[in-house]
């Protein structure tokens, strides 16, 4: 809900009759209402990974709770834009945080069979979200929202304080015991779980990560070079751009679909594919669904771009045109949260081994949120300097980069164990 918050409200912050502010907001204060969050994750970056590594994926989620909370109260009082940038500032931190931790945390309870099933539902219950904002928030008041957001955020938080912590932190604390506690509870065996401290401690060697030994790792720096691109990648292939142009390209159709409708059907195909991303996952290889995910999109964009070109000549809209910005739009909103919007949380965590996880996930997730700034925050000059025909060309030409750059580059993960993954990203065959 937090992610997509700007959708509905920015609207209603640019209308004098509906803005709580003292006056309407401008398209740069929005720009940066849209765009900050991601900005400030980037330099939070180092905190917050030894933050994982000190207290734990548990009390850090715990710990995004809190400003998140706090925030959401205050976005119901405020009167003065510095204070709304300022607010969505530290629940972006919040909000990104909790998104690097989410992956790290399901990977280490999951059974490697059941890994990349239960890490699509963080897009899953993120489309929920991304469904109530746009179903509540185009219809109610700025306040209404707001206490509806806030109400939210502290019911979803109380059940953190019930889940278990990683196993494999307990471990690393030399908490055993606990560990072991843990892994009978998820796996329902005590012999299962003292397989898997086996394997943890394989893992260590009973060694404290030296972060300069790891960063001169060459098998850690290939697995971060990897995931980097990958998670940069992500962000830059126009499925912001898509989201941000949705009211304008629906009105070039000639539809009667409002705008605020639009917005409800695009969500609720963003969570449909939420949910066959879950069996996708189960079904098939990592780097096909990559593959056939960024294919689509390369596809939707470049009906996008044919679209806006036909309308820049001054051709008739007519037969086929009309329904071809509806169509992509379809396979990009689809293929990107069925395929590599799920994906990304998997991949991020799968890529590493145990002791450099959290960093590495950290890294990973500070290039993509500097791909979302980028594509948030300048977005629109590039289609007023470009034309938006170019601009969707430009993101299907990354799509085509990323999707050969996954054909080569990115291993494929699925049935594997960590340090079976870590094997194939050094060369070696996995027996």
């Amino acid at each position: 809900m937090s992610l997509l918050w700007p959708s509905p409200v920015l609207v209603k912050l640019r209308n004098a009759s509906e803005t709580p502010l003292h006056r309407p907001i401008t398209d740069e204060e929005g720009s940066w209402i849209v765009s900050i969050p991601s900005l400030c994750y980037i330099f939070t970056l180092s905190l917050l990974g030894m933050l994982q590594d000190y207290i734990g994926r548990k009390y850090c989620v715990l710990l995004t709770c809190i400003p998140k909370v706090l925030m959401s109260i205050l976005f119901i009082f405020v009167k003065e834009v510095w204070v709304l940038i300022l607010g969505r500032a530290i629940i972006g931190i919040a909000d990104f945080f909790l998104l690097s931790i989410i992956p790290v945390y399901a990977s280490e309870i999951a059974d490697k069979h059941l890994r990349g099933a239960l890490c699509t539902f963080l897009q899953v219950f993120s489309s929920i979200g991304g469904v109530l904002t746009m179903s509540i928030g185009p219809f109610v008041s700025y306040t209404s929202f707001s206490i509806v957001f806030a109400v939210l955020n502290l019911i979803t938080s109380i059940p953190i304080l019930f889940l278990p912590d990683s196993p494999y932190f307990l471990y690393s604390k030399g908490k055993t015991d606990e560990a072991i506690k843990v892994l009978t509870f998820i796996h329902g065996s005590e012999q299962v779980a003292k397989e898997e401290i086996i394997i943890y401690a394989s893992s260590m060697n009973n060694e404290k990560v030296n972060k300069i030994k790891l960063i001169k790792n060459p098998v850690f720096l290939k697995s971060l070079f990897i995931s980097v691109v990958f998670a940069f990648s992500t962000q830059l292939v126009g499925f912001t751009a898509v989201s941000f142009y949705l009211q304008t390209i629906l009105e070039s159709t000639k539809t009667n679909v409002m705008p605020e409708v639009a917005s409800v059907i695009m969500s609720l195909i963003q969570l449909f594919a939420s949910f066959c991303s879950t069996p996708a996952t189960h079904w098939f290889k990592r780097r096909h669904i990559l593959i056939i995910s960024f294919s689509g999109i390369l596809v939707g964009m470049v009906g996008l771009g044919a679209f806006f070109k036909v309308r820049e000549n001054g051709n008739e809209i007519i037969g086929f045109m009309n329904y071809l910005p509806l169509i992509s739009l379809f396979l990009v909103i689809f293929c990107y949260s069925a395929g590599i919007g799920t994906l990304l949380w998997i991949l991020v965590a799968e890529l590493f081994d145990g002791p450099a996880r959290a960093l590495g996930v950290g890294i990973s997730l500070m290039f993509a949120s500097l791909g979302i700034f980028i594509s948030s925050k300048y977005l629109v000059a590039l289609t007023t300097a470009v034309g938006p025909a170019i601009t969707y060309w430009c993101f299907a030409v990354v799509c085509a980069l990323s999707c050969i750059f996954a054909f080569y580059c990115i291993p494929e993960t699925k049935g594997k164990t960590f340090n079976e993954i870590q094997m194939a990203i050094a060369g070696q065959k996995v027996k």
